[in-house]
């Protein structure tokens, strides 16, 4: 279980990604004092966890309901994630995560806690992806073996909370080099869970087209 909840945390912090939204809420909240930030970094990392806990819960039987078969949601889930991270790779920032336009809509915004903070910059189609996909491969064993992808969660969005609400500091340290060194690793890192998800698809899906061949 200790194995399964270090790659559980490590798949969903990679995806979830709190460092690589630094310069987006740097940017989003300019104009915010540093007590306002804090509390939009806290409302930000609560739905976080709330949108991903629901996702992981429900979301395989939500899919199934509407006609779509898990292989086939492991199959695009994957290549959404290496979608992502090849653009992580190339340190630009991805559109499948967040766009130009939504981060100049959110600095016009009252409050970004929930859109596009929480969704869809780090709860957003990727992350929503990587939680059903791992809760779907632990519900293959005891019941139990589900509690690291929820333990990685929380432990995920507690982390999205401490780096957002520590950003200017964040950014200091790391620097415009720092952030690029981290997010070609990360980069490589989704790009292997990508791969790795697609191949779980293909492998799911193989054996049944044999068979009606």
């Amino acid at each position: 279980m200790l194995y399964n909840g270090f790659v559980a945390l490590s798949a969903v912090f990679v995806v979830v990604d709190p460092v690589a939204a630094v310069p987006f809420f740097l940017a989003m909240t300019s104009e915010v004092d540093p007590v306002r930030r804090r509390g939009v970094a806290r409302r930000a990392a609560f739905v976080t966890w709330l949108v991903l806990t629901g996702f992981a819960v429900a979301g395989a039987a939500l899919f199934r309901a509407l006609g779509i078969s898990l292989p086939a949601f492991k199959i695009a889930g994957g290549v959404l994630l290496l979608i992502m991270a090849v653009d992580m790779l190339q340190t630009r920032a991805s559109e499948a995560r967040i766009t130009e336009g939504e981060v100049q809509a959110g600095a016009r915004k009252e409050d970004i806690a929930i859109v596009p903070l929480a969704m869809p910059l780090l709860a957003g189609p990727g992350s929503i992806a990587t939680v059903v996909v791992l809760m779907t491969r632990a519900r293959s064993g005891p019941w139990w073996g589900t509690l690291p992808v929820l333990f990685a969660v929380l432990v995920t969005s507690v982390a999205a909370y401490l780096v957002l609400a520590g950003a200017s500091q964040v950014d200091r340290v790391l620097g415009h080099t720092g952030m690029n060194i981290l997010q070609r690793v990360a980069g490589l890192l989704l790009a292997a869970i990508a791969i790795q998800f697609m191949l779980d698809g293909l492998g799911d899906v193989l054996p049944q087209l044999i068979r009606r061949a």
